[in-house]
């Protein structure tokens, strides 16, 4: 309202008004008089209002009917424009709210007199509309009258009109009761009307009611006698009526409004004795209709059902039931019994489809459902509704089966073969088929005995969202897509279930929580979750729950049986995989619900199906059979509730996943599993593992099915019990796919978990479950009797973990557990018995290990409990269980080993006393007790046995019976050594005090004291014996021991030597070491060639290990390495020994032979050694000169004989300072002179030398077994280099640098094998260097920066490394030879023959000459640089790539040079200048002017796929290079040999006219002329012809004399054109002349710019008037026909203007 009364909204709504008034009078004036009058007496009457009230608006509604009336009046002149501007005024004042009841009467007759005439229907619903829901003003008669008008609209012809007038109605029926509501929320504080429904209430009992309600009453009860085709008593003028429309409006008003009806009791009168008969009334033809053979549209009979009608009669019960159950209780039993029968096979089918949604509707409301249960199943003599909603929906499923669809079951079955596997033969035959199910879309559907109903998604989980109830728009009964009613019943019966479940045991929860609230609450707390009526009447708690629970279970029993049949035919036709889901779902939670409820029956029946289900059919039946009649010898009968129970039919079409073996006594071939099994098996361990304390005598339904499929699918027992996928050798026929492997983890996960979860049972539920294994156990070990067959281990492995997780309360179940696992240990089945063991040790070492509470210390009773059946196992006399016994010592051993005491020597000798006769097994087993002792125990054992063991693990190490455990027990030595290194000081007391004993005793007795290295201290004796030993092992006769006590020995040595006294040193140099490489390098050379086909039993060897020479020569690699370290390492303690030097040498002649073996692994590991003890820095140097580099560029391979040399990571590594810290204790460390130190470096330099000249000397005879050196070997030789010129630089001599020379070159010239040379060289068509390449440039970088750095006398080496790095350059145009090999281009080698292939060394070559540029540049000035003439040296190297030019072996190599030379020549000219009277650069100049004419008159000619662009880009390297003469040499002329600048301005010359060669073929000339080489030639020619710093007449002569040949040869050829023009007529002339004339053109004008741009007093005047004299030559031309000439000519012919002067006027002396 707020809206509509302020001050502006009334000021507008009377300028309206009188505008309405106004248009009105306007329109009206020629025909209609009176209304005009009307009108304007209108006017007025607004405008009084409007001055003298004060309330306008109600001012306004008083006089209503006087303001209306023209507008009325207006309406009736029937004519349309008049018309529609009374009814929009109207309209306004309507929302306005400013008509009062009678002008509001005086409207609707208006519109009646309007509708009549059919005028402007759409404005009068319009109308009406606003008039009733702006407000309450029209009742009774009116408000009849406008809605009978309304329902009349709805029946004209008009669509639009129908459709509009449809929405009014319902909008107006809606309205009308809104009003109720209202109304009674307006008066519910006022008066309290009393609730309850009094039978003699009769129709005409309205005048209780307030008005609103009064109109709401009679308009409903006008809606029932309409659709009952009565006459109205209220909605006087009806003419037609629809039922459809009718019900719709029922529904609609029953649903929107219920508390109408349950608040009054005459509305509640008229629901139970008009809306029920009418509805029961209106069904009948439904109810007696049965249908015929065909459902085809035949003309009907007279009460054949009515779609349209039927359907919204369902919509109005599904209405009645859910919101008035409790008022129409026995209606409703009625309404319940007729859906039922709707369902009938012999109802239509559409028919069927809408009750099935009906009850769907019913069935996700569980609470509704409990009422049905309550009111009509526990009363006597009712029908047993609930029951029979439940039954009828499973025999309808059944139905649908049983009675397919006429017509379309084949087409259906042949749709889908594509997609599901074709029947079960083909699934059978063909287990290829089975791994591809997850790729073919496979429609949800059922299939049963050849029937196939697809699952439609119907509806969301616990929603009933229907489909059919919802089509309002139809008349004809729809067509019902196939499954859709099957899937509508599926889903009703899944939510049943969900509902009924969880409501009661949500209501189970509260009982047990809320035993203590008191009823009211829970009464309250019922009534709130639904509008039942509360039915609970009972005062006290107790007999509430006891009430509760009948209802509970008369609800499951009502439901079991039904749900039970329905859901077993479900799962047994179901394909789809989340249909299976549901239906165990569902099946679970009945078995669960039942069992709380204590229901065993039941509860069984749904744990059999489940099991049913798990298992393949006809397989099922067997075993449950048995195992139900053992339960209760009670045999389930599902018949009599007029449900038939069908039987599992063995061709569902479902994926089978795995094939294995029943278990029985007498293997009957195989059995599949479907996926569906494992789902129904998955379902069952869900149930035990959730619900197992609800199970009791249940679980030995569940634990026979779990043993079975767990047999089928080949899952055995693994540690602790847990089942693992066996491997298929157990069971031959067991086939599994992919699909179901993946299952299998997680399936044995649950069945491990629900084992896990017996610790959660009460003690009853947990003997249940032992009883149930024992018996399953005692059954399969009758059935292993008599044969060796695979038994099924089940029951045992379970019964394990069943002990494991309930050890806090072992005692309750020790004795049974142990007693029949005893049992099992003396059955004649191995596996059988092995696994008895199995689970006995692990009970008994879990047991001794679990913290029990007391303890065992303080618990001995339990203690002798549990190690009690261990001491009986002795009785047992099968050995596999004896090596089980001492097993479980070994692990008892583990974790009660440390109160072993002073038995260790005595169980040591044990261990040393096995002999390689006495089995595999138990030396196996008593190495692990060995190995225990070792890693746990050496601590808690006297020092003294030490040595024992020592020896023990030695004697393990010689045993040749397995090699695994000889190469244990040197890992073993290693740990020892490592337990000596850590408690070195602790041992060395020990020992030193047990050592004065001993040598006390020894004295007494008279007799030295024996022992092994006797002066060492014994700690020291100690470790020698442990290097002894590996020392012993390192030349065993199989590799695999040799290399792992070496890799031990040397790591042992390195990490812990520091220990060692300094004196034991020596013994450890000379006695082991060295002692050891001599006993190597003697058993490599004379190791056996003869290759060795395979390494015992199936083990492939590996080519480069294939014989016994290729085997030591890894052993030889690995020492060497090794002692190469500890040199390294330990260089300062050697050092102080004395006779380091000889040492020094015997290591470096033991790395000289065998860099020199004729074995590429040997060598390359040589050199590495060499280049490990080359790394050393001596401390002296170190303080001296702290920024000295460290080995240069150490290659990579370093790190790898670190890797695999020692494979050990050191345990302790102690760094330099810490080490020299540990002698300054005792001694301090002799740091050896220079002198000394030096001569240890030259030691090595002459070794390298030795072994640099041998390997790269080329060989004399060459064969095919000719030894050539590999690259990797030359690259490290190259490589060590640089770190050994660090130490001997200063004493570097020219000599050595010549050596050096010798073997760099020698080394870059080898030649690679072309197998090998893939991994060297790249693809010969990329320009890379290899490493060996890179080696040489960095050892002459190095030396360079040495140089560079050096004193005056190492400078004199310059020279030498230019003349080493030029060697090199010329290796892109003449690769050198290595001797008599002949060699191949890698292109032209095959891979796998014994080839030798040739170096790509032009990137090599480029790589040098970058290199010489670059110290060029920096050494340029040098006096030794000069001296010795390394530019000339440069230049003349470089002539030769420059000269072949488009001939080299690469392109880029002239291009380098040309770049290079440029690069030198802007340092050297300026250099050469400078020395130029010197004469030390005479002979550079010649060979300079040589190499720029080769180069720019190179006689090699360009390939002939040479594009434009490379053609130019070439030229312009040409034009760089004359550039370079014009900036750089013809500038300084005077300080340049003369003959040289003739011959640059000779070669000019050249360049300038005679560049285009006459030899080219006439389509490259143009290509091929050099024009901007040519042009750059004249440029330079004139520039320096004219220029005014002519020093020598003999310079401009030549220029001058140039110019004229140059002109001269212009006007020949010009003659020559014009006469060949003239001559050829039509015919254009050749190319090449055309070409030559452009040039020459070109030239000229070239010519006159060069001229003009000179000084004038530099050119003579003959030049000009030669230059001139062309003009009349030029004219000639024009007549040419080449446009090309013309273009020319014309630049040829433009510069002339500078030449037209006037004549001069006189002339004097000859001077203008």
């Amino acid at each position: 309202m707020a809206g509509t009364s302020s001050p502006e909204a009334v000021k507008k709504l009377l300028e309206n008004m009188q505008g309405d008034l106004r248009a009105l009078s306007l329109e009206c004036r020629k025909k209609f008089p009176p209304v005009k009058e009307a009108a304007e007496s209108g006017i007025i009457k607004v405008k009084t209002i409007a001055a003298r009230s004060t309330d306008v608006l109600a001012a306004l509604k008083e006089s209503s009917s006087e303001v209306v009336q023209p507008f009325l009046m207006g309406c009736g002149t029937k004519e349309p424009k008049i018309t529609q501007l009374c009814l929009a005024a109207i309209q306004r004042l309507m929302s306005h709210e400013v008509v009062s009841e009678v002008a509001a009467g005086n409207v609707i007759n208006m519109l009646w007199q309007l509708m009549e005439n059919s005028l402007e229907e759409l404005k009068l619903l319009q109308t009406v509309l606003v008039l009733l829901t702006t407000n309450t003003v029209v009742h009774d008669e009116a408000l009849s009258k406008a809605i009978v008008l309304c329902f009349r609209l709805h029946f004209t012809k008009d669509n639009i009109t129908n459709n509009t007038a449809a929405a009014t109605v319902r909008q107006v029926v809606t309205v009308v009761f809104e009003r109720v509501v209202a109304e009674d929320e307006r008066y519910k504080d006022i008066v309290e009307q009393p609730i309850g429904i009094q039978g003699n209430s009769n129709r005409r009992s309205v005048s209780t009611l307030k008005p609103c309600a009064k109109d709401a009453y009679m308009l409903f009860q006008d809606l029932c006698q309409l659709v009952n085709a009565d006459a109205p008593y209220w909605l006087v003028g009806m003419t037609e009526m629809t039922r459809t429309f009718g019900l719709e409006l029922l529904e609609s008003v029953l649903n929107d409004f219920p508390q109408v009806f349950l608040q009054h009791q005459e509305f509640s009168f008229l629901l139970k004795e008009r809306v029920c008969p009418l509805v029961i009334k209106l069904f009948s033809p439904n109810i007696k209709f049965r249908q015929g053979s065909s459902t085809s549209s035949s003309p009907a009979p007279v009460e054949k059902p009515y779609f349209p009608i039927c359907m919204r009669l369902l919509r109005v019960v599904s209405v009645l039931i859910k919101q008035f159950y409790s008022l129409l209780v026995t209606e409703c039993e009625i309404f319940l019994s007729l859906l039922v029968k709707f369902l009938d096979a012999d109802k239509p089918q559409w028919l069927r489809a809408v009750a099935v949604e009906s009850i769907h509707r019913l069935c996700v409301q569980p609470q509704l459902l409990r009422s049905f249960c309550q009111s009509y199943d526990m009363k006597q003599h009712s029908t047993k509704v609930f029951r029979d909603i439940v039954n009828a929906l499973g025999s309808f499923i059944q139905s649908l089966f049983l009675v397919p669809n006429t017509g379309n079951v084949s087409a259906t079955t042949n749709q889908t073969g594509g997609s599901v596997p074709g029947g079960t033969a083909s699934a059978q035959t063909n287990p290829g088929m089975l791994g591809m199910g997850g790729g073919v879309t496979v429609l949800p559907a059922f299939e049963y005995r050849g029937t196939w109903i697809p699952i439609l998604s119907v509806s969301t989980q616990g929603s009933a969202k229907a489909t059919y109830l919802e089509m309002l728009d139809k008349v004809e009964p729809p067509s019902i897509p196939e499954g859709y009613a099957m899937s509508v019943a599926f889903h009703s019966l899944l939510d049943l279930v969900r509902g009924i479940t969880n409501m009661i045991e949500e209501e189970l929860g509260q009982v047990e929580t809320d035993s203590q609230v008191t009823t009211a609450d829970t009464q309250s707390s019922l009534t709130q979750s639904s509008d039942l009526q509360d039915f609970n009447s009972a005062s006290d708690q107790t007999d509430k729950e006891t009430v509760s629970r009948a209802v509970w279970e008369e609800m499951v029993n009502a439901c079991w049986c039904g749900l039970l049949a329905a859901l077993s035919l479900l799962l047994d036709a179901s394909t789809d995989e989340a249909a299976t889901e549901n239906i165990l779902k569902a099946e679970l939670t009945m078995a669960a619900l039942c069992g709380k409820l204590g229901l065993v029956t039941s509860r069984d029946a749904f744990i059999t199906a489940i099991c049913k289900g798990s298992l393949p059919p006809h397989y099922a039946l067997t075993v449950l059979n048995t195992t139900t009649a053992v339960l209760s010898g009670k045999s389930y009968s599902i018949q009599g509730q007029n449900v038939q129970m069908i039987s599992p039919s063995s061709e569902s079409h479902q994926q089978v996943v795995a094939v294995g073996q029943p278990l029985a006594l007498q293997p009957q071939g195989t059995v599949m599993l479907t996926s569906k099994n494992i789902q129904c098996m998955r379902t069952l361990l869900s149930l035990a593992h959730c619900h197992g304390a609800v199970l009791g005598t249940s679980w030995q339904l569940v634990l026979a099915t779990l043993q079975h499929l767990v047999w089928i699918l080949g899952l055995k027992p693994g540690i602790g019990g847990a089942l693992k996928p066996g491997r298929a050798v157990e069971g031959p026929s067991t086939v599994l796919t992919t699909a179901v492997m993946t299952d299998l983890p997680v399936i044995s996960n649950i069945l491990s978990r629900l084992f896990e979860s017996s610790q959660y049972l009460d003690d009853v539920s947990l003997h249940h479950l032992i009883n149930a294994l024992c018996s399953l156990s005692l059954e399969a070990m009758d059935m292993a009797y008599g044969n060796n067959k695979e038994p099924s281990l089940f029951a045992v492995a379970k019964l394990l973990e069943t002990g494991l997780v309930n050890m806090h309360r072992i005692e309750i179940l020790w004795r049974p557990l142990t007693g029949h696992l005893l049992e099992v240990c003396q059955h004649p089945n191995s596996r059988m018995r092995e696994w008895g063991a199995e689970a006995l040790t692990s009970l008994i070492k879990a047991g001794l290990t679990f913290n029990h509470d007391p303890s065992l210390s303080q618990n001995q009773r339990l203690q002798l409990l549990l190690l009690n059946p261990l001491k009986e196992l002795s009785n047992i006399n099968h050995p596999d269980i004896r090596l089980k016994q001492l097993e479980c010592v070994l692990q008892i051993l583990q974790s009660q080993g440390d109160s072993l005491g002073p038995g260790w020597p005595l169980v040591l000798g044990v261990m040393g006393a096995i002999r390689s006769d006495q089995g595999e097994s138990l030396i196996r087993t008593a190495f692990q007790c060995l190995q225990l002792v070792v890693t746990d125990f050496l601590p808690t054992m006297p020092c003294t046995c030490l040595q024992i063991v020592v020896d023990v693990a030695g004697s393990f190490g010689l045993h040749n019976q397995e090699l695994n455990i000889s190469l244990t027990s040197i890992g073993l030595l290693w740990n020892i050594s490592d337990y000596f290194f850590q408690r070195g000081e602790i041992i060395e007391k020990e020992l030193n005090k047990e050592e004065a004993v001993q040598q006390k005793q020894a004295e007494e007795k008279g007799i030295s004291l024996n022992r092994p290295f006797h002066p060492a201290p014994p700690f020291d004796c100690l470790w020698l014996c442990l290097y002894a030993k590996l020392g012993e092992l390192c030349v065993d006769p199989r590799p695999a021991v040799r290399k792992s006590a070496g890799q031990t020995l040397f790591s042992t040595v390195g990490a812990h030597g520091t220990l060692l006294q300094h004196a034991t040193w020596h013994t450890v140099i000379w006695k082991v070491l060295f002692h050891l490489l001599d006993q190597v390098r003697e058993s490599s050379t004379t190791a056996d060639k003869e290759k060795i086909e395979s390494g015992g039993g199936n083990i492939l060897i590996h080519h480069s290990r294939d014989t016994a020479e290729k085997q030591w020569a890894e052993t030889w690699v690995l020492t060497l390495a090794g002692v190469a370290r500890i040199f390294n390492t330990r260089r300062y303690l050697l050092q102080s020994l004395g006779d380091f030097s000889q040492a020094w040498d015997v290591l470096l002649d033991h790395i000289q032979s065998a860099a020199l073996s004729k074995n590429n692994e040997v060598s390359l590991a040589a050199l590495k050694s060499f280049q490990e003890i080359l790394q050393i820095v001596s401390p002296v140097r170190e303080s001296e000169k702290p920024d000295t580099p460290p080995a240069i560029n150490m290659p990579v391979l370093i790190g790898t004989v670190t890797a695999t040399g020692l494979g050990r990571s050191f345990m302790r590594t102690d760094s330099i300072g810490e080490r020299i810290g540990r002698y300054n204790i005792t001694e301090p460390p002799v740091i050896t002179d220079e002198i000394e130190d030096l001569n240890l470096w030259w030691a090595a330099w002459n070794s390298w030398f030795r072994i640099g000249s041998e390997s790269t000397k080329p060989p004399v005879a060459c064969d095919k077994m000719t030894f050539i050196p590999s690259q990797p070997f030359l690259t490290a030789l190259i490589q060590i280099f640089p770190a050994l010129y660090q130490h001997i630089k200063t004493g570097f001599s020219m000599d050595d640098l010549q050596k050096l020379g010798v073997i760099l070159h020698g080394a870059v010239s080898v030649p690679i094998s072309s197998d090998a040379s893939p991994f060297i060289l790249p693809s010969y068509t990329e320009a890379v260097l290899t490493s060996l390449q890179e080696a040489v440039l960095t050892a002459l970088d190095v030396l360079q920066k040495a140089i560079c750095v050096g004193s005056e006398s190492m400078q004199i080496m310059y020279p030498a490394i230019f003349d080493q790095l030029l060697t090199f350059v010329e290796f892109s145009c003449k690769p050198p030879q290595y001797g008599q090999l002949e060699t191949k281009h890698i292109a032209n080698a095959k891979y796998n023959q014994a080839e030798w292939v040739a170096l790509n060394y032009v990137p090599f070559a480029e790589r040098s000459l970058e290199v010489v540029v670059d110290l060029y540049q920096k050494t340029a000035c040098h006096k030794a640089v000069v001296n010795e003439r390394v530019l000339q040296n440069i230049i003349k190297t470089l002539r030769m790539p420059l000269s072949l030019k488009y001939a080299c072996p690469s392109e880029s190599t002239w291009k380098l040079a040309v770049s290079s030379l440029l690069k030198v020549l802007s340092i050297g000219l300026p250099v050469a200048r400078q020395h130029a009277s010197s004469g030390k650069f005479d002979n550079m100049w010649p060979e300079l002017a040589n190499t720029f004419e080769n180069f720019l008159f190179t006689k090699s000619s360009p390939p002939d796929n040479l594009s434009i662009q490379e053609f130019q880009r070439n030229e312009s390297i040409d034009v760089e290079v004359v550039q370079l003469i014009s900036t750089e040499i013809l500038p300084y002329a005077n300080f340049i040999p003369k003959e040289f600048v003739g011959q640059i301005m000779t070669m000019l010359n050249k360049g300038s006219i005679h560049s285009q060669s006459s030899s080219f073929t006439e389509a490259e000339i143009d290509i091929r002329m050099r024009e901007e080489f040519s042009k750059m030639c004249f440029e330079t020619l004139l520039q320096f012809s004219f220029s005014n710093k002519v020093t020598s007449p003999q310079e401009g002569y030549i220029s001058r004399m140039a110019l004229s040949v140059l002109l001269k040869r212009s006007q020949d050829v010009l003659y020559r054109y014009i006469e060949d023009e003239r001559l050829s007529g039509k015919c254009p002339l050749p190319r090449q002349q055309v070409t030559e004339i452009i040039f020459v053109l070109k030239a000229v004008s070239t010519l006159i710019d060069s001229l003009k741009k000179t000084q004038p007093e530099n050119v003579d005047a003959n030049t000009w008037a030669q230059v001139i004299a062309l003009y009349p030559t030029l004219v000639e031309c024009i007549t040419g026909s080449s446009s090309e000439v013309c273009s020319a000519l014309k630049e040829a012919l433009v510069p002339f203007k500078d030449f037209m002067h006037p004549p001069p006027s006189k002339i004097q002396n000859g001077e203008s």
